[in-house]
């Protein structure tokens, strides 16, 4: 098994859905970065994580990473939420962003904005002002969630 699956076997023990892995370099550190989502749904979205389950995680993948370190050299593990607003760049984060408004930015340079309604294959559905717009995700140049103060 790969890291990224013992990851996803912690991340589904403890209720969350796995949304991304990356490794990133701020201010001459390196993070490696566990982003989760929550698995329940209320009022047709995802209900928040809590910093506790955060931990949880945390201190459940800590060990994992002390014998099969992800990087080499030193880095620090940060466990948390992708965002309110984050990129959409695989078909699995526009799944698990279902329900949610989003911003797509097409080939020719076309912007498409609306709230995410389904994904087949790689057909990406959004409602665009009560007209279903279906977009192939070969299309989408960039993609992202926004929220609206």
């Amino acid at each position: 098994m790969s890291l990224e699956s013992d990851i996803n076997s912690f991340v589904k023990s403890v209720g969350l859905e796995l949304f991304d892995i990356s490794t990133v370099n701020e201010f001459d550190e390196t993070i490696y970065r566990i982003s989760v989502v929550s698995n329940e749904f209320e009022d047709l979205k995802r209900k928040p994580i809590s910093l506790d389950a955060c931990a949880e995680l945390s201190r459940l993948i800590s060990p994992l990473l002390d014998v099969t370190p992800p990087v080499s050299g030193d880095y620090r593990m940060e466990v948390g939420s992708p965002g309110i607003e984050r990129k959409l760049t695989k078909l699995k984060h526009y799944n698990l962003s279902l329900g949610e408004k989003v911003s797509l930015l097409l080939n020719g340079k076309i912007k498409v904005r609306g709230v995410l309604t389904k994904v087949e294959n790689s057909k990406i559905f959004i409602d665009v002002d009560g007209e279903e717009t279906s977009v192939d995700f070969g299309e989408v140049i960039k993609a992202k969630t926004y929220f609206e103060w």
